[in-house]
Parts: C-alpha cells; sequence; structure tokens
C-alpha cells in the first residue's frame, strides 16, 4: 500500500509541474495564461514565443508521462504501477496544484506516457498528429485523432486487457479536455496554427 501511495503523490507532483507557465517567465519574463489561448501547452507557447520554446516545453511535459511510468514501475516492480504512475502523471498535468487544479489538455505528458509504455502506439497516434496537422493545421484535431487512434492501435497490436483500458483512458481524457475545441471545430472558428502575440487573438 506504501508503495502505492508514493507512486500516486510522486507521479501526481512530478505532472503537475507547470513547464510552460514556468519556462515562460524564466525565458520570456511573462504569463503564457494570458496570451493566446491562455493554455500553458507547447502549442499555445509556440504561437506566443516560438518553436525552440514551444519543443522545449513539450519535451518537458513528455518527460512528466514517462517519469510517472518509470516510478510505478520502480516503487511496485510490475507493470500495474506503471500504468498507475502514467495515470497520475496526466492527472497531475491537467489538474495542477501549482495552477489552482488548473492545466493543460495532457497531449504532450499522455504521448510520453504512452512512449514509455507502448512506444509503437505512441509512435502512430504522434504520425497521426503530425499528418492531420499539416493537412489541416488544427493541432486540436490532430491531437483527438491521435488520442482516438491510440486505443484502435492497442487493441490491433495486441496489448493485454490492462494496457487496451489504460489507452482507451487517456483518449477519453484528452478528448474531454479539448471539449472546447471540438465545438469551435464544429463551428468552423478554431485556431489554426500560427503565431498570436495578444490575448484578444486567442479568444476565438
Amino acid at each position: 500500500m506504501l508503495e502505492w501511495i508514493l507512486v500516486g503523490a510522486g507521479a501526481y507532483v512530478c505532472g503537475a509541474t507547470p513547464s510552460g507557465l514556468w519556462i515562460c517567465r524564466w525565458l520570456g519574463n511573462l504569463d503564457i495564461r494570458e496570451y493566446g489561448s491562455r493554455n500553458t501547452g507547447a502549442t499555445n507557447v509556440y504561437r506566443v514565443m516560438g518553436w525552440k520554446i514551444a519543443l522545449l516545453v513539450f519535451l518537458l511535459d513528455s518527460f512528466k508521462g514517462a517519469f510517472g511510468v518509470w516510478l510505478g514501475l520502480w516503487l511496485s516492480g510490475n507493470s500495474n504501477g506503471a500504468l498507475f504512475g502514467g495515470l497520475m502523471a496526466l492527472v497531475g498535468h491537467t489538474w495542477s496544484f501549482w495552477m489552482g487544479f488548473k492545466g493543460g489538455r495532457g497531449v504532450a505528458t499522455g504521448i510520453g506516457v504512452l512512449a514509455s509504455l507502448m512506444p509503437q502506439v505512441a509512435g502512430v497516434s504522434f504520425l497521426l498528429w503530425l499528418v492531420i496537422v499539416f493537412l489541416t493545421r488544427y493541432v486540436s484535431l490532430g491531437s483527438i485523432l491521435g488520442a482516438v487512434a491510440a486505443p484502435i492501435c492497442t487493441w490491433w497490436l495486441g496489448y493485454p486487457p490492462a494496457y487496451l483500458a489504460f489507452a482507451i483512458v487517456i483518449a477519453v481524457f484528452v478528448i474531454f479536455r479539448h471539449r472546447e475545441n471540438i465545438s469551435r471545430l464544429i463551428k468552423g472558428n478554431e485556431n489554426k496554427v500560427g503565431r498570436i502575440s495578444s490575448p484578444e487573438e486567442g479568444e476565438k
């Protein structure tokens, strides 16, 4: 029981670390929550501060997911612990205590979790994301379809039921966090990939 508590707490705290918020404060002397879509994830960071800082944020957010998996595996010694650690890292990223239990949409952290548990699934989801974003310039659409692809690919490759259930949870997680984007996509006023520099431009 103690191991599970340590896994949950450690993975949550790591996941809750607001990479985008802190990086933008340190390197750009700004609060990313006041610009663009007001999200702290790599997409909004890219729009406001460019691809180099956005890539750093993406890698750090992905690392949080991978760390949660590693911590769970190390402390519990089994795959269930790894799954739990990855889930708690995702929960921490999405509901960070540093930001009043608000947070990102979980895409980069989810990729980090999947890459640690199921590299092939992560690769397929990421490639689909790239293709969709390249063709449509909608990052949100790429994220949603990449999330949907994860459990399908997990089932197709024959991973154990626990992994399939976990992939479904991640997909639901990401889709739920993109519900406002889905509404904007349906209405046709979702933001495309590009750079914006003021809060007003990200209010669409």
